[in-house]
């Protein structure tokens, strides 16, 4: 499965799910102008590729989770750039659940645990 068929899988699982989230579309080739402009207006390098702004069911959580939600999708090899992890750290800061995911279980691992009401095991 590539990054981009893992991306519409997590999108039709989230569309059905009822949480409020979005996929921030920063990858891609863009041309000098647009990539200009984009930056102009306020992209960002490393923004997770998946942000669930509904806070996680479970406060308290053994974790400490709570907040919302950002996974970063990744399939195969491909790791996590620094921007990414500087994001992913930040966002945590902020209390918000970040994660790495590799595959669809790893998405439904997370939101199972994250979302307990919406995603029963």
């Amino acid at each position: 499965m590539s990054e981009d068929e893992l991306q519409k899988a997590v999108a039709r699982l989230l569309d059905h799910s009822g949480l409020l989230w979005c996929h921030v579309p920063n990858g891609g080739q863009r041309n000098a102008i647009t990539g200009a402009k984009l930056k102009k207006m306020g992209t960002k390098r490393g923004v997770p590729d998946v942000i669930i702004f509904s806070r996680g069911a479970v406060q308290g959580h053994s974790q400490g989770f709570g907040g919302s939600c950002a996974l970063e999708l990744k399939v195969g090899y491909n790791k996590p750039s620094k921007e990414q992890h500087e994001w992913l750290a930040r966002l945590r800061d902020e209390g918000w659940r970040c994660e790495v995911c590799y595959s669809m279980d790893d998405v439904l691992k997370v939101l199972r645990d994250h979302y307990p009401n919406t995603f029963p095991s």
